[in-house]
């Protein structure tokens, strides 16, 4: 039953997240720590996300914006490599605090509350509607890619920050959903290099046929997710990525994620 949870998490997720470029992770990682060691549960979520990742560069691909790829993609992939590092150094630093709920024990740490609370400034400021206004410079795209690089390496959540960029960057929502699908990849492929090494140091085995078919359910999902692509406008994007990105910093705050 929780194998199921897991697979019908992955394709809901899929389908969702597909328009606004991030939140895929978050929620697979909390599917699959519902039933695998914690430290597994991060490699099949890497793994399925690079997947997912992959296949939506053959789906929307050629929709890239080649320059923003350029001026975005290749600071975000050599800032992936930084914070992939960085984790390496700060994932053992212990917990500001931790508290009960539930029967569970949550744990708030440094990188979570920082990245959490940049996220929700970011969400607050869209969803009031300041940034109606903002049209981001192409000056500003590499200082974009760095900061979603940086923070895609050192806690996965690269789809947050790029989404921030990439929505006030003036592209049509299919050149957003191509280029954010070009870059996710670039910095997937930064990010396990770094992993990889401490995968393979795990001593249990990743059940394969369940990691085959939640790969499968979330290839299914971003084909749903690409035929639905032109009922949805931009403005409902960016609507529903504001959302998502303040959902994922709450939980981010509180220690759930």
């Amino acid at each position: 039953m929780t194998y199921l949870f897991a697979i019908i998490i992955a394709l809901v997720a899929s389908a969702m997240t597909f328009f606004t470029g991030f939140g895929l992770g978050t929620l697979l990682l909390a599917g699959f720590v519902l039933i695998l060691p914690v430290g597994l549960a991060v490699a099949a979520t890497a793994i399925v996300h690079l997947a997912n990742n992959v296949f939506k560069l053959f789906l929307v691909g050629r929709k890239a914006k080649p320059e923003v790829v350029l001026r975005f993609g290749i600071p975000a992939l050599l800032f992936a490599f930084f914070g992939a590092y960085i984790l390496t150094l700060v994932a053992n630093l212990p917990a500001l605090f931790t508290y009960d709920l539930l029967d569970k024990r949550f744990a708030v740490t440094p990188v979570k509350l920082l990245i959490g609370t940049l996220m929700a400034m970011f969400s607050l400021v869209e969803l009031s509607g300041l940034s109606s206004r903002w049209k981001l410079d192409r000056g500003w795209m590499p200082l974009g890619g760095m900061l979603s690089g940086f923070f895609g390496g050192l806690s996965g959540h690269q789809g947050a920050f790029r989404s921030m960029f990439l929505l006030k960057a003036g592209l049509t929502k299919e050149e957003f959903i191509g280029t954010s699908s070009v870059i996710a990849v670039l910095v997937d492929c930064g990010r396990l290099t770094i992993y990889i090494p401490h995968f393979s140091s795990l001593q249990e085995n990743i059940n394969l046929g369940l990691l085959l078919a939640v790969i499968l359910a979330a290839l299914s999902g971003s084909i749903i997710g690409n035929q639905l692509l032109k009922k949805v406008t931009l403005q409902a994007i960016e609507i529903a990525a504001s959302i998502l990105l303040l959902v994922i910093s709450i939980a981010l705050i509180s220690g759930i994620i």
